[in-house]
């Protein structure tokens, strides 16, 4: 059963009336599936996608067709699902409650030392995605980004480097990706790499609870990686 099914019978679980606000979302994610922590991270981590993505849609005061479009056209949502999605995304449109909440409840279910959940990151990730899905990051957006690696214990260099992913490299700082000083001996820059390639290859982000449905997120992740790794060799032997 894919997680697109999986948010489907969940969504078949929560009713309108019991979505009275994004603390009850989170709560219902360990209900519904207590008895299998492992879905439960897949699930909550696609429902805090869908959600915050909502919430974030309306960022600018305005939440347009090409908004949503650009979610599904990011995470490949199956035709047969889209009305599920459709429903979560609706409802959490429309919930009362601000996306602190919700935030600080998704992080919550990464446990009291959510500072360094990778799960948290990866949902981070994925809202960068969407919020430059129409070639610019509006300020406000800029802002609900900024606030939720607030709430996740993001910190500011973490963030930087998050935020340096999603710049065009032509206006990124390489190191700044890497998340090195400039001035690292090459063999330090290199053997950081490396460790960054393989902690964020999509095999283990998958193993930490991100959905195979989500795995654009690791892979331009690495793109990304890659891309300043290359830059900074091809800088250091130009010298």
């Amino acid at each position: 059963m894919s997680i697109w099914e999986r948010i489907g019978y969940f969504v078949s679980r929560v009713s309108a009336s019991a979505y009275s606000g994004a603390l009850d979302v989170a709560e219902a994610v360990r209900t519904v599936f207590a008895g299998d922590p492992e879905l439960r991270r897949r699930v909550a981590f696609s429902v805090a996608m869908i959600a915050l993505s909502a919430k974030m849609a309306k960022a600018d005061g305005i939440v347009t067709q090409d908004e949503v479009r650009a979610f599904q056209e990011i995470f490949h949502i199956p035709a047969k699902e889209t009305r599920h999605v459709a429903r979560l995304y609706d409802l959490a449109q429309g919930d009362t409650a601000g996306f602190e909440a919700y935030a600080q409840r998704m992080a919550g279910l990464c446990g009291s030392g959510h500072a360094n959940c990778g799960m948290l990151e990866d949902i981070l990730d994925g809202l960068f995605h969407i919020a430059k899905a129409d070639g610019v990051m509006h300020e406000r957006e800029g802002r609900f980004l900024r606030r939720i690696a607030e709430i996740f214990k993001i910190d500011e260099a973490h963030y930087q480097r998050i935020l340096a992913r999603h710049l065009d490299l032509g206006d990124a700082d390489p190191y700044a990706i890497l998340g090195v000083d400039r001035g690292t001996p090459f063999d330090e820059v290199r053997k950081h790499y490396r460790k960054l390639v393989a902690s964020n290859h999509p095999d283990r982000l998958i193993a930490r609870g991100l959905p195979q449905e989500f795995i654009a997120i690791a892979t331009t992740r690495l793109a990304a990686i890659n891309a300043a790794y290359e830059l900074i060799e091809k800088g250091l032997r130009a010298v």
